[in-house]
């Protein structure tokens, strides 16, 4: 398989909106995408991103929107010109439970679903409803899927990564205890922050994973703890569903957490891509 040059994709909003958006936009928020190849993140070049046509062919989630003046295929805009989205709209968000170790391995595969309807993106609020218990933050990465894929190999798993973001695969423990399929732990709504963009390139075999809570670092891991590796996860994901375009599939979390409460401000960091950083609220 031929190398992907190393780069991040983002899924953005321009800050400025249209004047007189067309009618079929106007009850649609926008959505571009851009892209950067700076090997510095922070540098002058790093914060200047290339408007590109969306990497999800065929997803009318993950469309762009209609033109604008300045948001052209080729057109370039500076990161204060816009705010980060969540990564892609997916279709399915998919995790790995006990993923962590050899004791993780030891288990059989098992994965678990979350709402898409979960997903936010940098700089969002994660919202604790009254009553919910012990909530945790996870830091993850992520898979981008880039197309449809059914039935991978291990010889070809590789052709459905479009990249890989971070999420924090956020969880109500005491939930977790009392519903046995997670559903009512997972997919709360914004318990699954993800972003702020799409490494393309990135070996993913030894990355840095963890957790900044209000300025204080946890304990850390690496990609390399984790039980069932990124290939393996999408034999196993792909062995009996679909996986489309823009979905997101959770890898594990092997390092430290602790719990979350309405003020605090939780980071999540993956070695190679970045840091997702969300505040935390009592919900509305």
């Amino acid at each position: 398989m031929t190398p992907v040059a190393p780069r991040r994709i983002a899924r953005v909003r321009p800050l400025a909106p249209e004047l007189s958006p067309a009618p079929e936009q106007s009850l649609v928020a926008e959505q571009f995408f851009v892209a950067n190849s700076a090997p510095d993140f922070g540098s002058d070049a790093g914060r200047l991103w290339t408007v590109v046509d969306s990497p999800f062919p065929g997803s009318p989630a993950n469309a762009n929107s209609a033109p604008r003046s300045g948001w052209e295929p080729g057109d370039t805009v500076g990161q204060e010109e816009f705010t980060f989205l969540a990564p892609s709209a997916p279709a399915n968000v998919l995790g790995m439970a006990h993923n962590t170790g050899q004791t993780g391995r030891d288990l059989p595969a098992q994965a678990f679903h979350k709402a898409a309807t979960s997903v936010i993106g940098p700089g969002e609020a994660i919202e604790l409803a009254a009553g919910v218990g012990l909530v945790e933050p996870e830091a993850e990465l992520a898979v981008v899927v880039g197309r449809t894929a059914r039935r991978l190999t291990l010889d070809n798993a590789r052709t459905a990564v479009l990249g890989y973001t971070i999420a924090n695969d956020v969880t109500a423990r005491d939930l977790q205890k009392s519903d046995e399929l997670w559903l009512s732990a997972k997919s709360q709504d914004t318990f699954t922050p993800a972003g702020p963009w799409i490494a393309t390139g990135l070996d993913d075999a030894d990355l840095h994973i963890g957790i900044v809570l209000n300025g204080s670092e946890l304990g850390t891991a690496s990609t390399a703890d984790l039980g069932w590796k990124v290939d393996e996860i999408l034999v196993y994901l792909s062995s009996f569903m679909t996986l489309h375009p823009g979905d997101l599939v959770l890898t594990g979390f092997p390092a430290a957490t602790a719990p979350l409460q309405p003020g605090d401000t939780v980071t999540c960091r993956v070695g190679g891509i970045g840091q997702l950083t969300n505040p935390v609220t009592a919900a509305r």
